[in-house]
């Protein structure tokens, strides 16, 4: 007998985080909606994160995989998912226990809907912290707000897995800002529905978090940009909101690499911009 396809594939794609895993699996476990299968891929750790399977024995899928990053761990996690939806969780958030059912059900009720996130609570050091201004989220079409920063957290999305032979999942090649990369690509072509409610935590500033090791975030969020702005698809409201962020991204970093005394490196952002502008 073929088993029955889950509704919800949930990927955690985890590196050296065993304790914190361990707390990210049982806020899936204890999910009020049942009808997912979890898949833990485990990105080369050294740790004990190989003895989850009997940890947590007959309710994960797990695999294992040389070390090659948190994009290639989704990307092959969405290879094995089969379910109708994907949501990710990464290995150092919580969800709350009403996630799945809250966010399937508004899905369920909008065939047209494509992508979901919901609002969070955030975590620092063990203090809970208000976001600042700057990450206000939005709904809609939302891909001008998307273009200063990453608005979107992994651990609150949830996708149409069919979205992804349209759109090609994480970048492999970004070390960071993979997120950021791939929310731009889906807010430019879909509508993003925010759900008020904050169903995870996220908890920050732990060593070997990606999101604090250090400078050149932006580096790869203007790659993003020029990518957009030379692939022609972007409309021309969106294309202004682009060069426009774009312009401030570069002089940031030219600036940054003249007081290094880099002068390659900040005339390379200077002549992105204007031969984008120009494009």
């Amino acid at each position: 007998m073929i088993p029955r396809k889950p509704a919800v594939s949930v990927i955690i794609p985890t590196y050296n985080r065993y304790p914190l895993l361990c707390q990210a699996i049982a806020s899936v476990l204890n999910q009020s909606d049942p009808d997912f299968e979890l898949i833990i891929v485990d990105d080369g750790s050294t740790d004990e994160t190989a003895g989850v399977s009997e940890t947590f024995h007959g309710v994960l899928h797990y695999h294992y995989q040389e070390h090659h990053g948190v994009s290639a761990a989704r990307n092959r996690g969405i290879r094995h998912a089969r379910g109708e939806w994907v949501c990710f969780l990464d290995s150092d958030d919580l969800w709350h226990p009403r996630k799945l059912e809250i966010q399937r059900s508004v899905m369920e009720k909008n065939p047209a809907m494509q992508i979901s996130y919901t609002e969070e609570i955030w975590y620092r050091r063990g203090i809970r912290v208000n976001p600042g201004k700057k990450h206000v989220k939005h709904s809609g079409w939302i891909f001008e707000h998307c273009l200063p920063l990453c608005i979107i957290s992994p651990s609150s999305v949830m996708i149409r897995k069919s979205l992804f032979r349209q759109i090609p999942p994480f970048d492999e090649t970004y070390p960071v800002c993979e997120d950021y990369d791939l929310w731009l690509r889906i807010s430019q072509r879909h509508p993003v529905h925010l759900i008020r409610e904050p169903l995870i935590t996220k908890r920050n500033g732990h060593p070997g978090q990606l999101s604090a090791s250090g400078w050149g975030f932006d580096r790869y969020r203007v790659k993003s940009i020029a990518r957009l702005l030379q692939s022609g698809r972007l409309t021309e409201p969106q294309r202004a909101a682009a060069l426009s962020v774009l312009r401030e991204k570069c002089t940031i970093l030219s600036n940054g690499f003249y007081k290094r005394g880099k002068i390659k490196e900040g005339e390379y952002y200077e002549q992105m911009y204007r031969d984008m502008a120009c494009g």
